[in-house]
């Protein structure tokens, strides 16, 4: 916006360096600032006629100024500069009016002027004199005539004119007397007003003659007319009459221009030397000049020539005939796209040559865009005013029209071409939130996974996207462990081959971030998924047979038709259908003996055995994943018929295993069994208490066994040893008193129930239970026996072997088996490590505590390594 104007006067011809006066002083503005905001003179002259000190803020003169040359004929010689600051912008405008000096000597158009003076003139007879021109103005133009002296002579001064000029005549004092002097020679002197004033001078020959004594005379001394700038050549100015009251040749007049007519003038317009018609001669222009003053005279054509002057002021009516002009200044492009509304954009400033109303401009540009025009006289200032976007809309042209005020109006058009530039405002944008890819596990090292895909609609170094993947843990590694991100293309790579049964699925964070300042950046969510392979062979835990010999099993020679020889207990690593199992007798000495179930893998006998049976049978059985391609395993079975399992002692060698495999195991199995122990023996001690003070409210001072005891139900002896169970079963299932339900931790397909027996004579209260697992590597069948003292009613004891059997299930009935099916944990880690089950006679009925550990397998370089907690399983026995 425009801010001041200042007005300075200078004298034209001011020496080159000479001070004008202080910008910053005058303007208010800090002479600091000056060179930092970018300071600029600007001006419609060719030349630079003045300088500004970018420290001080002194004006001073860069070339010297010739009025003359630079006003030609105005009255009124102005020099207009603006002075243009940014950050803010401001402008300033400086008007410089030239004052004239006295630098120019008076002239006359001829250095010698010719006078005929008839000799029978009277005394004040007057002859116009030549006025001398000079290009100063003011006081310092041409001030006073002087003529040398003489007797016949002297020299009068009239301002006959509008505009102030004077007319200089020579006026006869005494009659001429051509005998005496036929030439007089005078001296006609201009001087000017200046300090010190300059003259010039002429030389006026008269010549005495005989002649003409009138001279022709105008019907009006001054004609006025108006004439359109836009005339013609050859239009009629106007029409002079001179008249003559002579007669003959002394009465004929001629038309032209005198001397006082300038150059310029006698270009533009004609005479007609009969007619006394003036005519526009070229092309006029009212911004060049308002008026013109056109001197004419008329002379006689007698011996002695005599002329009559006169003046027409032609006045220039201006028309439209110019179009505005529009002048940008100053363009500031780019714009940021995050511009503030105000912010300016360009300065301009209109020019239009015509006057009046045809000067008046007004500026627009078209509708709908995110600027507008501020004015200040002449000067506009292009300012945004909407929110500005570079993905909407990356540059403008926008079309600034003036239009003037005339009739008809003129307009031109100007273009300016603003660009917007481009800042980081939008973060990168994921072609999908959460992508989710399968990868089949042992998949090679490298393979690519997936590419995310990122864009950003910013443009440059704003619009570069780059990858990363975020900060996390998988199973307690980092994600860079796992995959990897190449950072310009968004290509996820596996860092590892992964394994089904150890990684099923993992998610990572991806993050697209550009390169702008700040970065932006967003996230999306990488779900990948593990799918199963059939890598892993089933792995048959129970019985196991080496290269040498093969896993010993043993029948009685009395088992019956459906008997069960063994169960074979196979897991498979895999998962789905990859893990379903099925079990295949391949081999066997006598093909019509055994056959095996297809999905649980017992063997059982089809017939009874006769008294001349073989000795032993040998039996192959394969087992099979449901996999493709499948993958098996197999197990060689030695049965040895026997007349009394319980004389056979199994080999304790198959359950030796270095103990250091199982040293910190083994320590947590001490400390869980003494925790138990402890919470055994509380609740021991509280049955106790309780009992003792039941027997005390029948008034029975014994209690615990010792004195005698209240003979109870067998029914409610079985409540009482199954309390704790009954809270368990679904409401309405009656359980029998003689069996109890057992289940297992999920290993087994089916529910079993089980009877145990002992007999009545039985002289020993031990158990023994066969490990059904020995480890892998063991030679030949082996069992171990362990103690465990039975307190019941009687107080005897009894050597018996507890036997499990299955109940009989669908044979046929195929199943989607669990991968835990095949035994339960805590009978693998029993097995597996030779322990056996803790059982205690709580009842006089023989109730049966069975402890099982429940343990869980973990695979490593060894073997299986168990670990968990006691849980009991009650069994009732008769």
């Amino acid at each position: 916006t425009a801010n001041g104007q200042v007005v300075y006067s200078i004298a034209e011809e001011t020496e080159r360096g000479a001070s004008v006066g202080n910008v910053a002083k005058d303007l208010g503005i800090d002479a600091a600032t000056l060179s930092a905001r970018k300071f600029r003179m600007i001006t419609g002259s060719s030349k630079q006629y003045f300088n500004i000190n970018a420290s001080t803020g002194a004006l001073s003169v860069n070339e010297p100024i010739d009025r003359e040359q630079l006003c030609e004929l105005k009255s009124a010689c102005l020099l207009n500069y603006e002075l243009v600051l940014e950050k803010p912008l401001e402008i300033y405008r400086m008007e410089f009016k030239v004052l004239d000096i006295n630098d120019n000597s008076p002239s006359f158009p001829l250095s010698e002027y010719h006078i005929n003076v008839p000799e029978f003139l009277s005394p004040g007879a007057r002859f116009t004199l030549p006025n001398a021109q000079d290009l100063d103005e003011g006081t310092n133009s041409v001030q006073n005539y002087t003529l040398s002296p003489d007797e016949h002579f002297h020299l009068e001064m009239q301002t006959r004119f509008q505009s102030g000029s004077k007319l200089l005549e020579l006026v006869l004092q005494q009659p001429l007397d051509r005998e005496q002097s036929a030439l007089q020679q005078l001296v006609l002197t201009a001087v000017d007003g200046g300090d010190p004033p300059k003259s010039g001078t002429a030389q006026i020959s008269v010549r005495v003659v005989d002649t003409n004594d009138n001279p022709p005379a105008f019907d009006r001394s001054t004609y006025t007319v108006s004439l359109l700038e836009n005339a013609l050549p050859g239009t009629l100015v106007v029409k002079l009459n001179a008249s003559d009251p002579d007669e003959g040749s002394n009465g004929d007049v001629i038309y032209s221009f005198s001397s006082y007519t300038p150059q310029k003038v006698r270009q533009l317009f004609s005479v007609d030397p009969h007619s006394g018609e003036v005519r526009v001669n070229g092309t006029l222009d009212y911004e060049e000049s308002s008026s013109y003053e056109i001197y004419v005279q008329a002379t006689d054509q007698g011996p002695v020539s005599m002329a009559g002057h006169c003046k027409v002021l032609v006045n220039i009516v201006d028309a439209n005939d110019n179009a505005p002009e529009v002048v940008l200044t100053s363009l500031y492009s780019p714009v940021p796209e995050d511009a503030k509304a105000g912010t300016v954009v360009a300065l301009m400033s209109v020019t239009d040559q015509d006057s009046g109303l045809n000067k008046q401009v007004s500026l627009r540009i078209p509708p709908g865009l995110p600027f507008t025009l501020n004015s200040f006289k002449n000067s506009y200032t292009l300012v945004t005013q909407g929110k500005l976007d570079h993905e909407k809309a990356a540059a403008y042209n926008i079309t600034v029209t003036a239009t003037d005020s005339g009739s008809p109006p003129l307009s031109s058009q100007k273009v300016i071409h603003v660009e917007i530039s481009d800042i980081n405002d939008n973060p990168p944008r994921f072609e999908e939130p959460v992508y989710s890819v399968y990868i089949p596990e042992n998949n090679p090292l490298g393979v690519l996974l997936c590419t995310i895909k990122a864009t950003d609609p910013d443009v440059g170094e704003n619009a570069y996207v780059s990858y990363s993947l975020l900060d996390g843990e998988i199973e307690g590694l980092p994600v860079t462990s796992y995959v990897s991100i190449k950072s310009d293309s968004g290509n996820m790579y596996a860092v590892r081959s992964f394994d089904y049964e150890t990684l099923r699925e993992f998610q990572v964070v991806v993050q697209a971030q550009d390169a702008g300042i700040p970065p932006l950046s967003s996230t999306a969510t990488v779900y990948i998924y593990v799918v199963d392979e059939n890598d892993h062979a089933p792995q048959i835990l129970y019985p196991t047979s080496t290269n040498t010999s093969a896993a010993l099993e043993m029948i009685p020679r009395s088992a019956y038709a459906g008997y069960l020889v063994t169960k074979i207990i196979a897991i498979d690593g895999d998962s789905g259908q990859n893990a379903w199992l099925f079990f295949h007798l391949v081999h066997t000495s006598d093909p019509g003996m055994f056959r095996i179930e297809l999905h649980t893998g017992e063997i059982r006998t089809t017939r009874k055995l006769g008294e001349d049976s073989t000795p032993t049978f040998n039996l192959t059985v394969e087992v099979r994943d449901n996999g493709e391609p499948p993958m098996s395993s197999s197990v060689a079975i030695t049965v040895a018929v026997v007349d009394r399992v319980s004389k056979i002692i199994p080999d304790t060698r198959r359950h030796i295993k270095s103990p250091s495999n199982y040293s910190e195991i083994t320590l947590y199995l001490i400390i869980a069994l003494s925790a138990i122990s402890f919470v055994f023996l509380f609740t021991i001690i509280g049955l106790t208490v309780i009992k003792c003070y039941r027997y005390s409210l029948y008034g029975d001072s014994c209690c615990a066994g010792f004195c005698g005891v209240r003979e109870r139900s067998p029914a409610e002896l079985y409540k009482q040893a199954n309390n704790n169970i009954d809270a368990r079963l679904p409401q309405g299932l009656k359980v029998q008193p003689h069996f109890i339900e057992v289940r297992g931790n999920g290993s087994l397909t089916k529910t079993y129930c089980y009877k145990a027996c002992l007999t009545a004579g039985s002289g020993s209260d031990t158990f023994m239970f066969y490990n059904t697992c020995g480890p892998t590597g063991t030679t030949g069948p082996s069992a171990v026996m362990t103690e465990r003292h039975l307190t019941g009613q009687s107080g005897q004891s009894a050597q018996n072997l507890i036997i499990l059997k299955n109940d009989s299930i669908t044979p046929n009935e195929p199943k989607h088996p669990n991968p835990d099916w095949r035994y339960s944990a805590s009978l693998r880690a029993g097995m597996q490590r030779g322990e056996l089950y803790h059982l205690t006679m709580i009842s006089a009925y023989s109730v049966l505590c069975i402890w099982r550990r429940q343990e869980s397998y973990v695979e490593d370089q060894e073997g299986l390594i168990s670990s968990g907690q006691l849980s009991p399983v009650l069994l009732q026995v008769r």
